[in-house]
This record gives C-alpha cells, sequence and structure tokens, in this order.
C-alpha cells in the first residue's frame, strides 16, 4: 500500500506506536475516530486525498483490534472512482473491513462487474482480488459467468486468468450451481495443458474443489494430471521462479496428486503404470537435508504421494519402501519430522499387507515414547496402539505400562485405556490379562476409568478356573501400604465372592481377610463403603458356621452404619444385619454371583471409536469437542459400582424421555452387583433403558414414558413417538450455581428469539449476550455478541456448542478475554439434517475477576426456523390437501387449553412461525390455512399444510390439522404448533444491549433499555 506522501496517517500511526499503554491507545484512537466521524458528516467538503487518508486510517484503526462500525458507505464509494489510487483504496479496505453478507456490497456488484469486463486490467485484478477474498452468494450468482469467461479467454493475460480461478473457486464454494458440470468437465481438460504454472496452479486448486464434489464428471482430466506429474518430477521445461530450492513446483505437485485421490482405483495400465513411475521417481528422490525450508516442500509431496500410494493399493513392494522410508524419518532429530513420520506409518496400518514390516520398527517406536515433545510422544502411543496384535502383545502392553510411571497426567488417562484394551483384545492367557489390570490400578489409579475394573470382575465371575487365581492376587495388592481406592472397590469385590477359594493358604482366613480390608474401611469415600459393607456379608455367609468373634465384629460395623447420613449405606448396613441374622439360610440368600451374560465389551466399544489417532484425526476431534451431540447415549449396563444415586443429575436436564416401559417390580428385573446385593436369577436389562446424562457416563434407568391420550396415535414411519412434554424445553438448561442472577427471564428471550431473529439471549451483570440469525433453506448463520458491560476485563471465556443430533452447528473462535466495555461477535454456522423439535445448546463460561460463572442457554435453532412460507391458491392447495390422506402423513387433534387468541392474533403467530396464511381459502370464516416449507439436508424442500379450525364460542379449543409428505415432520409440526397455541410466552420486548462507545464508569449497568429495533440492540452488527 502506497502510504508515502500522507502525513496525518504516519503522525496517527507514529502517534499509537508511541502511546505507553492501552488506555492511551484507546483515547488516541476514540479522538481520531471522533474526528473521522466529523469529517464525514461533512463529504462534500473532502478531497479525494483526504478521503483516501480517512479511510487509511479507519483500517488501521480496525486492524488493530477496534469496532469501526461506521464509513462503511464512503470506503464502499471509491470503488466507483475513476481513478486507480481511490479505487485501489476502496477495493482492499472493503475486502477487509466488510464480509460476504454486508448490505453495502449489494451497493457495488454493479461497479465490480463492470471492472471485470471493463479492459482495464489492473482494475479486473483489483475486482477479482476482492470478489475471491469476499465471496459470498450474491456475489456468485451475479458475476460467476463473467469470472468464467475471464478464465478461459485467450486474450487475457495469465495474470488475470490466475486472479480469475482463485475467484471462481471461492465463487464454487459458496454457491456450487455457479458451475455447469457438463460443460465444464471439457472446459478443465483445456486448462490443465496451461502452459503457465502461475495459472495452472490457481486452476488445479479450483480442480480439485470441482472433483471433490463429483469425480465421474472429470474422468477425461485424469491422464492430464498424471502428465503434469511427469512433467514436474522430470523437471521439464520449469521456470526458475516455480522452482523451489530445487523442487519443481512443489505445491503444484500436492494439489495434483490429491486432486487424484479423488479417483477410485484406476484401470487403465498405461496410466496405472505412468503413475507409479512417478511416485517411485518421487519416493527415491526424497531424503532428510540440513535446509529446513527444503525439508518441509519435499516432505509436503513426499507424504502426499504416501497418501496417494496407499489410495491407488499400491504393490506390496512399493508399500515396503514407503515404510522403510517412514522408519528412517521416525529416527531423525528433528522433532517436525518424526512427528510427520509417526503420523503417516499410523495411516499405513489401514494397509494389511505392511503391517509385519512396521513391526520392524518397533523398537525406534517405542524410544519415541520418552521423547521431549509431547505431540510425538501421543503419535508413538497412537502407532503402538495401532500395530499391536497377538504376536507382539505382551512387548507392548508392557512398555506402556513401565512408561505408566513416568508418564505425564495428560497422557496417562488415555494410556490406562489403550494398555487395558490391548490387554482384553490380545491376551494369550486370562491370568495374564489379570496381571495387567491390577497392575494399571496401582501404577495409576486417578486415570483408571471404572469400566477397567468393571471388565476384569466380569471375566473372573465368567471363567472359574481363574477365580482362585484373582483372588489370590487381590490379596497381594492389600499388603501394600498405600492402595489406590479403585484397588481397594476391586481387591474386596473379588476376595468377598471367592475368598472361600483361599481358605487353606496363609493369611487368607476369614478373620485375616476382613481384618484387611476392615483397615482401609476408614480410609476410603462414601462411595466404596457400600461395596466393603457387602464384602463383609459375604465373608460372614462364607465362614459359616459363623465364628463367634468375627461375627461380632462385623455386626458391630454394621450397627455403626445402620443410622449413616448416606441412605444407600444405612440401608445397606440394616439388610446385611438382619440378613446375618438367618445363619445358614445366609448361604442361599447371599449366593455366589451367577456369570455375567456375554456382551460386547464397554472397552472394545471404545477402542473402535478411537482405533488409529493420526494427526488428521486428532485435528477432526477438537473440532468436533466444540460440537459434542446432546443426544442420549445408551450404553451397557456398567459391572460392579456401588449402587449410590448418581450425583448431579440435577445439574443438567436430559434431552428426552426414552419411550419404553420398564417395570422395575418385575420378578425379572434383578439387582447386580452394582449395589452389592446378589440374586440368583440375573436378566440383562435393556440396552436402551441405560442412558449417559450429558454430564458423563452416568448410568439412569430411563422411567416409563407417559401415557398417550386417545388422539396421539402412534404411526408407522416414525421412528419413537416423542415425549409430548415441554416440547421446545428439550435441552439443558442452565444452573446458576455461581449466585451470579440472570438479569430477566431466561426462558422468555429464548422463546422470544424462537420467534424472532434478533434480540438478547442472556443477561447478567457482566455479559450479554445477544443474537442476530439468518435462515435460508436448510442453512442458518447465527452470529453470537458477547459483550462485557464493566470497566473490568472478562477471562477465561470458553464457548462450547452442544448440538442435537439432527443438527450441524460450528462456533467460531472464542476468544479467551473480552475486554472492558467491549463486544466481540462469534459467527455460529447451522445445518438441519432431519425435522426434530430438539435444541442445541451453548455452555459458556467466563472469570470475572475472583467470580466464575458457567451458564448453559438453549440456542433459538429450532424446527420453523426451517420453513419458508409459500403462498398457494386454491387450485393449488385443494389437490395436495387430498393427495396427503390420512395417518402418518395427515395428523388431527383436538387441542384445549389454548391460549384464546382473535383469528387475526392467530394469524400473526403463524406468520412468526413462519407460514403463509391465506385468507379465504376455507369457506368457513372461523378456520385458518396456513403453508410453508420445510427444508433439510435429508428431504430437501418439503411441502407443509396447516388448518385450524376454531369454535368462536370456545376460545380455549380448536382442532389442528397438519399434514406434509414426511410422517416426522408430520408429527414434529403438530407438536410444534400445538406448544404455541397453548401457551408458550409470546415475544415481549427484549433489552438493549448496554455497549456504547466505551468510557469509563464506576458501577457495571444493571438495568437494560428495551428496545426491539435489531439496529438498536446490539451495535456492530454483520
Amino acid at each position: 500500500m502506497a502510504l508515502s506522501g500522507m502525513r496525518g496517517l504516519s503522525v496517527f500511526i507514529s502517534d499509537i506506536r508511541n502511546c505507553q499503554n492501552k488506555e492511551q491507545e484507546r483515547l488516541r484512537v476514540d479522538k481520531e475516530l471522533g474526528n473521522i466521524r466529523t469529517r464525514f458528516k461533512n463529504e462534500k467538503g473532502l478531497s479525494p486525498y483526504e478521503k483516501k487518508k480517512y479511510v487509511w486510517k479507519m483500517l488501521y484503526i480496525y486492524m488493530l483490534g477496534y469496532d469501526v462500525d461506521f464509513g462503511h458507505t464512503e470506503t464502499v464509494s471509491l470503488i466507483s472512482a475513476p481513478k486507480y489510487p481511490e479505487k485501489q483504496v476502496g477495493y482492499i479496505v472493503t475486502s477487509c473491513i466488510l464480509n460476504e453478507n454486508h448490505d453495502f456490497l449489494r451497493m457495488v456488484i454493479n461497479t465490480v462487474r463492470n471492472d471485470i469486463i471493463g479492459r482495464n486490467e489492473t482494475f479486473q485484478c483489483l475486482a477479482l482480488t476482492m470478489v475471491g477474498n469476499i465471496g459470498g452468494r450474491e456475489f456468485a450468482e451475479s458475476l460467476a459467468p463473467d469470472v468464467q469467461k475471464l478464465l478461459i479467454s485467450s486474450s487475457c493475460r495469465p495474470l488475470v486468468r490466475k486472479k480469475a480461478a482463485l475467484c471462481l473457486l471461492r465463487l464454487y464454494r459458496k454457491n456450487p450451481d455457479v458451475v455447469n458440470i457438463e460443460g465444464w468437465s471439457d472446459r478443465m481438460t483445456q486448462l490443465l495443458d496451461e502452459r503457465d504454472f502461475g495459472v495452472l496452479t490457481s486452476v488445479m486448486s479450483l480442480f480439485v474443489a470441482l472433483v471433490s464434489n463429483n469425480t465421474d464428471a472429470y474422468w477425461n482430466c485424469l491422464p492430464k494430471c498424471v502428465k503434469i506429474l511427469e512433467r514436474l518430477t522430470r523437471n521439464q521445461d520449469i521456470p526458475q521462479e516455480y522452482t523451489y530450492y530445487g523442487i519443481p513446483s512443489p505445491w503444484l505437485q500436492v494439489k495434483t496428486m490429491r486432486a487424484l485421490q479423488y479417483f477410485p482405483a484406476i484401470e487403465d495400465p498405461n496410466i496405472r503404470r505412468s503413475l507409479f513411475e512417478v511416485l517411485q521417481r518421487i519416493l527415491m528422490g526424497t531424503d532428510v537435508v540440513k535446509n529446513v525450508n527444503k525439508n518441509n516442500a519435499s516432505h509436503a509431496v513426499l507424504f502426499e504421494a504416501l497418501a496417494l500410494v496407499m489410495h491407488l493399493d499400491a504393490e506390496k513392494e512399493m508399500m515396503s519402501q514407503c515404510v522403510a522410508l517412514l522408519g528412517k524419518f521416525i529416527a531423525v532429530r528433528e522433532p517436525n519430522i518424526r512427528y510427520l513420520g509417526l503420523e503417516n506409518m499410523s495411516r499405513m496400518l489401514l494397509v494389511i499387507d505392511v503391517q509385519d514390516i512396521i513391526k520392524r520398527h518397533q523398537a525406534q517406536i517405542v524410544t519415541s515414547l520418552k521423547d521431549p515433545d509431547i505431540s510425538i510422544r501421543r503419535r508413538a502411543l497412537d502407532l503402538l496402539y495401532g500395530m499391536c496384535d497377538v504376536s507382539n502383545a505382551k512387548d507392548i502392553v508392557e512398555e506402556l505400562l513401565q512408561y505408566l510411571s513416568t508418564a505425564e497426567f495428560a497422557m496417562r488417562e488415555e494410556l490406562a485405556l489403550k494398555a487395558a484394551i490391548l490387554a482384553e483384545k490380545f491376551a494369550p492367557d486370562l491370568s495374564w490379562y489379570v496381571d495387567v489390570i491390577l497392575q494399571l490400578i496401582d501404577k495409576a489409579g486417578d486415570f483408571v476409568s471404572d469400566d477397567i475394573w468393571y471388565r476384569v470382575v466380569q471375566f473372573v465371575t465368567n471363567n472359574e478356573d481363574l477365580q482362585p487365581y484373582a483372588a489370590a492376587k487381590a490379596r497381594e495388592y492389600l499388603d501394600k501400604p498405600a492402595l489406590h481406592e479403585t484397588m481397594v472397590k476391586v481387591s474386596a469385590y473379588l476376595l468377598g465372592e471367592y475368598s472361600h477359594l483361599l481358605i487353606r493358604r496363609p493369611g487368607c482366613s476369614p478373620k485375616e481377610i476382613f481384618a484387611i480390608i476392615n483397615e482401609k474401611l476408614a480410609t476410603v469415600s462414601t462411595a466404596t463403603i457400600p461395596i466393603l459393607l457387602s464384602t463383609f456379608a459375604k465373608i460372614l455367609m462364607h465362614s459359616q458356621p459363623a465364628d463367634p468373634e468375627l461375627q461380632d465384629q462385623i455386626w458391630l460395623i454394621f450397627r455403626k452404619y445402620e443410622s449413616y447420613i448416606d441412605v444407600e449405606i444405612q440401608q445397606r448396613a440394616v439388610e446385611y444385619f438382619a440378613l446375618s441374622k438367618k445363619g445358614a439360610a445366609l448361604m442361599d440368600i447371599l449366593a455366589e454371583m451367577p456369570k455375567f451374560p456375554e456382551r460386547q465389551s464397554s472397552l472394545l466399544k471404545k477402542a473402535e471409536d478411537t482405533e488409529i489417532d493420526t494427526a488428521e484425526q486428532s485435528a477432526i476431534k477438537i473440532r468436533a469437542q466444540q460440537q459434542t451431540s446432546n443426544a442420549l447415549v445408551v450404553t451397557d449396563q456398567p459391572p460392579p459400582t456401588n449402587g449410590t444415586a448418581p450425583t448431579g443429575v440435577g445439574q443438567l436436564a436430559l434431552v428426552k424421555i426414552p419411550n419404553q416401559n420398564v417395570d422395575s417390580a418385575s420378578p425379572d428385573h434383578s439387582i447386580t452387583p452394582e449395589n452389592g446385593v446378589i440374586s440368583k436369577s440375573v436378566s440383562e436389562a435393556p440396552a436402551s433403558d441405560l442412558l449417559v446424562d450429558l454430564l458423563g457416563p452416568l448410568a439412569i434407568e430411563g422411567p416409563p414414558a407417559p401415557a398417550v391420550s386417545g388422539e396421539q396415535t402412534s404411526f408407522p414411519g416414525l421412528n419413537a413417538t416423542p415425549s409430548p412434554v415441554d416440547a421446545l424445553a428439550l435441552a439443558i438448561l442452565s444452573d446458576q450455581s455461581t449466585g451470579v442472577q440472570p438479569i430477566g427471564n431466561i426462558d422468555e428471550r429464548f422463546h422470544a428469539l424462537c420467534l424472532k431473529d434478533s434480540g438478547v439471549l442472556y443477561e447478567d451483570p457482566y455479559i450479554q449476550i445477544g443474537v442476530k440469525a439468518e435462515w435460508r433453506g436448510h442453512h442458518g448463520r447465527l452470529v453470537l455478541f458477547l459483550g462485557n458491560k464493566n470497566t473490568a476485563s472478562l477471562s477465561s471465556v470458553k464457548a462450547l456448542i452442544l448440538p442435537p443430533a439432527h443438527l450441524k452447528m460450528e462456533l467460531s473462535l472464542v476468544p479467551d478475554t473480552i475486554p472492558p466495555r467491549a463486544q466481540v461477535q462469534c459467527p455460529l454456522v447451522v445445518m438441519n439434517l432431519h425435522a426434530s423439535r430438539d435444541v442445541g445448546a451453548l455452555d459458556l463460561s467466563y472469570k470475572f475477576e475472583a467470580t466464575l460463572v458457567n451458564v448453559k442457554l438453549r440456542l433459538p435453532a429450532v424446527l420453523n426456523k426451517f420453513l419458508q412460507p409459500i403462498q398457494m391458491t386454491a387450485e393449488e392447495f385443494f389437490p395436495q390437501w387430498k393427495a396427503l390422506a390420512g395417518p402418518p402423513l395427515k395428523l388431527q387433534e383436538v387441542v384445549r387449553g389454548v391460549k384464546p387468541m382473535l383469528l387475526p392474533e392467530m394469524a400473526d403467530l403463524f406468520a412468526s412461525l413462519r407460514f403463509a396464511v391465506t385468507p379465504g381459502l376455507d369457506v368457513n370464516p372461523n378456520n385458518l390455512v396456513a403453508t410453508t416449507s420445510f427444508y433439510s439436508e435429508t428431504t430437501h424442500a418439503v411441502l407443509c399444510l396447516v388448518r385450524v379450525e376454531t369454535d368462536p364460542t370456545d376460545r380455549t379449543q380448536l382442532r389442528l390439522t397438519v399434514a406434509s409428505g414426511d410422517p416426522t415432520l408430520t408429527f414434529e409440526l403438530k407438536e410444534l404448533i400445538k406448544d404455541h397455541m397453548v401457551g408458550l410466552p409470546m415475544a415481549p420486548p427484549v433489552p438493549a444491549p448496554l455497549l456504547p462507545q466505551p468510557q469509563p464508569q464506576p458501577q457495571p449497568p444493571s438495568v437494560a433499555v428495551a428496545s426491539d429495533d435489531p439496529g438498536a440492540i446490539l451495535a456492530g452488527l454483520l
């Protein structure tokens, strides 16, 4: 940017750099913004030079991180200037400050188009660069044909065509319809013959995007791609400016090989042979050198070539060569190269024929576990986990156990889980498996999940030959002076069940076992006491006829806990004391635990989800953590736990109640070792009855579904009849455990935003969260405005999106700190997959001075947001209405308890729900007919028809009929409309955010000003 000669701009930049602190900088920026605003109000007196100077200043202020919410008109007006200096400033600043949805961009579409189709190449490049940076659907629809003409024009210079290719790529990503696949297949073949490397590199980026969406249409381009690779690898006619450290255009090589990976296996023998020769040349010509830049470029090409080799399922000889090359990489000193070698070797595990070759590098991989870099250690752990099988399981598990003692806390939980999975999956014998799990618990008890010791108990229970060995090992561990509580649990359980098998061994009499376990009783938590009480009852049962001294000691413990504050422990103590008085009959009552039913291991189930954790998959998981589904998870019923009630069930509400009737009083509904009480008849609880709360793996038995009235019939086509309770509250709610009270009613704010697209979602004394949304078809874009209302910063800001199963939601990065009196904007992209009334949630936490605040808020991405009202005539409506005949496509219900409203009020409600009400379509003037279309990724546009029949004499009841081509959608729409009819709160006035220009204030505001104007609600909306 040519800024020379602008003295005012240079002075301003110098003033900013000379500021001693942030406050001085803010005051100087505020002063300059005020000056610019004043000068813009008197725009007629501004010369082109002054306008450029002030727009440059606005850009500099914006780049410093300050909001610039004015001057957009002056900025975009420079694009229309006839001279290059003003036009350049207009294009550059517009590209930086405005985004694709800004209203001001509509003002310049015609000007941009004129520059693109004009003959001034400099103006063409400026326009193409701006469109390529900003993009947007409106630009795509208006400018794509002109950009395509520039790209294929033989009269345009390469510089313009290169920018046209990148601009078309951006427009295609925003709207794929702008590129006609049939016509572009032949054009792309011609473009791949381009001799200019700049144009060819840009065209290849476009080709990768095209072929990723439709491979079949571009098969004729495959030979061209192979020829490009041959030309590059043989270094034929490569201009010097496109040779990077002796490597011919590495970027083009990478893109070309990436495009080839979208094609299935190549059948043509000539093309396949040529491609393998190219890949062989890349593999043979890549080595580690001292120059870091050359290494980066050559390794980028190499690793893309490795991915292509695996994709093409090359011969075993080439695969072996790839593994050998990676083996050299994991032995070098450079950490980045070692990391890439380990990560790519993990990918090679997917190829069955090379697993034995990878095992040859096991010693070097184990050495990487001790690397100073934790990223390398993680990759080494993942690789060892993936390459383990029966032949090397013992060695790998022993290495993991040895490493467990020195591993940092961040890795121990993952390390323990993977060691347990491998021990179970590849155990040469069960006694070795028991040894491994007990060592695991002993070395890393805090990081061993309950699933691990549950599983070892199941193995021991189901294998009689293993029971004496397991009990003996448990007895040995109890002699240790310091034991983790998990080891106390598993040892007490095993000895309670099988200590009678050790009766002839020294130190294993009932008295001795009771004494050593009793020593641990005072050291364990409340959660472990029930297991120990069950163990004492078992010991007493196995010592029949009872030893009076032992019996008195155990009875004394039972009596001690008969009045314990914990209900579970109290009940066990009372019942065990009463049962122990039955003498020999105790043998039948507390009989040995029966075998567990055979079912998939919960550990192996986790193994399926984390089979090979490559770097690429890790990145995907990190992004997915911000989109964690709040659908209820069905799990196996865990083996023995303490049976106490889950602590924390009340913190988050379950999303749905399962539609299953479970008769907990049924005789077959037996009590399993979770609660330590033993029954001879054990039947496996249905997996669907066991639900996991959002907080973690808390096993909760689902209550029976509420009874459904006769008017609510279950229809085929619906996977499950959703519970009719609290339809719009099917999400987690806030738990104000910190004592910070919200300003205003959170539920009313949420329901208001269900009917409108902008407003305040949440507010408390420290923060205000506003929302502005835009909905198109099955896509939605929300912007969350996080405003700091105070003169001190909000720190440790974290936001996590919890989407329901039917929505894909992606939140942009949320800054860790919000400055005083500042506002940050966080875009949230939503895509609807199918019809559902479940709603997503925002889990937000922040810290203000010493106060930590955490709130969980429902997000207004609800079913009606994906509706688009359409008007229909009688000739269009009635044939559709008759075609959708009867359940499940047409549902009817008499709704009572309706909030009384006149027909115009009801029409306004339907309009807020995105229905088009057509007056006069129904001959009865007391009835209402509404139409809309529902959009989702799976169904696209589905026509929805609604008829409401009202009774003028009784406004509290009506008959509702809903019809659509999707049975699930019909049911969900009927429930949605019914909920709003029955009286969910309507849109109240929404408080406006108190975020004026920053100025010192002694106290944060506590009263908000009511406003329904979106422009007044949130400053600086996109």
